[in-house]
């Protein structure tokens, strides 16, 4: 499989420096920005999943009815329904979709987040029960006969389901977490495993952590891709991408202040977040352009350190994770469609002309 270049999607307009606008369902916004991202050539939209947002299953089946060739990374949470249900709602979407799904699974980086939704198991027990999930998604999804399950969280007598993943034999499994238990579950089930932002040094060390974890389960640790997620300030000349970071980080600062309101707000606890903190800890900027700022000041809850500079720069920094093991590049913008636009049409083009130069070297060499 070729790179993916991925871009973000929500139900209507807002990010960190964005005020939220338009009703929670705005579907001109959504209409005009999975247009606008497939028209700058992202291959792919990340739709998030969260206790109080819309259903993200409709998001997606929205987003696929107004544009051509776009597909979803579609969060999904284990432990919300039964993972035959699950089965079969998301291998309808992929066929209508005609293959345009892969699955993000979000096991639950947030206790808070997980109760809202009545889970109150602790984090341990949530990715052991993300393991039988999977197990039994993957089985409702390959088996041509019913099938009789028992496990620790799941039991099931006659499951079948009628509609198959348009995909063959499975519709791609993402991974999302960073803890141990986190990534043994990832060697056993992951396609992709996908990474926050960090430096290059703990890029290659998760990488080798998820290869190590697949390997231990008899799979090809080769057979993993890495999908980077990250933001982007890009601007013609650096200068004018810094004085654009700077202004971006205070508007970050003043928001978050905003929202503590003098409370002490926890840092997120997820490890994760820990970890860009601690990559934040060492420097503002890390490798040749990578921006930690925004991750210091805001907890690091999200994908929140940034690559800045020219398209060029950017490019030539994407690069080297490629060159670290990446394959797939998820960018989610501070000004949510210019930033996604700017990626597509000016980086994106740059990376992938890299890439097959890389490649290129690879045949010629052998």
């Amino acid at each position: 499989m070729a790179a993916e270049f991925i871009g973000h999607t929500s139900n209507r307009e807002g990010s960190d420096i964005v005020p939220t606008t338009g009703p929670v369902i705005d579907k001109t916004y959504i209409r005009n920005h999975v247009q606008a991202a497939e028209a700058a050539g992202i291959d792919r939209l990340l739709i998030g999943q969260f206790a109080q947002w819309p259903d993200n299953n409709q998001i997606a089946a929205y987003v696929f009815g107004k544009t051509e060739r776009i597909g979803a990374l579609l969060a999904h949470r284990p432990g919300l329904m039964a993972p035959t249900l699950g089965a079969r709602q998301l291998a309808t979407l992929d066929q209508f979709s005609e293959g345009r799904v892969w699955v993000h699974i979000i096991t639950g980086g947030s206790d808070a987040d997980q109760a809202r939704d009545g889970d109150f198991e602790d984090h341990d027990t949530r990715y052991a029960r993300t393991d039988e999930y999977i197990e039994v998604l993957k089985k409702v999804w390959e088996s041509d006969a019913p099938f009789d399950h028992e496990g620790r969280f799941y039991k099931f007598k006659g499951a079948f389901s009628q509609v198959k993943p348009f995909q063959k034999p499975c519709i791609p499994i993402s991974f999302g977490g960073s803890s141990d238990a986190a990534i043994a579950v990832a060697g056993k089930h992951a396609d992709i495993y996908a990474l926050w932002g960090e430096p290059l040094d703990g890029t290659r060390e998760t990488i080798a952590k998820v290869r190590a974890a697949a390997a231990a389960n008899g799979r090809d640790p080769s057979e993993i891709r890495f999908t980077l997620a990250f933001r982007t300030i890009v601007a013609e000349t650096e200068d004018e991408a810094w004085s654009n970071a700077a202004d971006i980080l205070e508007k970050v600062k003043a928001g978050v202040a905003r929202q503590a309101g003098g409370n002490g707000e926890k840092l997120p606890s997820n490890v994760g977040s820990v970890r860009l903190r601690e990559a934040a800890k060492r420097g503002k900027v890390l490798d040749k352009r990578l921006w930690t700022e925004v991750a210091e000041a805001s907890g690091a809850g999200g994908n929140s350190t940034a690559l800045v500079g020219t398209p060029e720069q950017v490019a030539e920094a994407m690069l080297d994770y490629y060159d670290a093991g990446i394959s797939n590049f998820l960018v989610r913008g501070f000004y949510p469609t210019a930033d996604t636009v700017t990626y597509g049409r000016d980086v994106v083009p740059l990376v992938k002309a890299g890439i097959a130069e890389r490649e290129a070297r690879k045949v010629a060499a052998e």
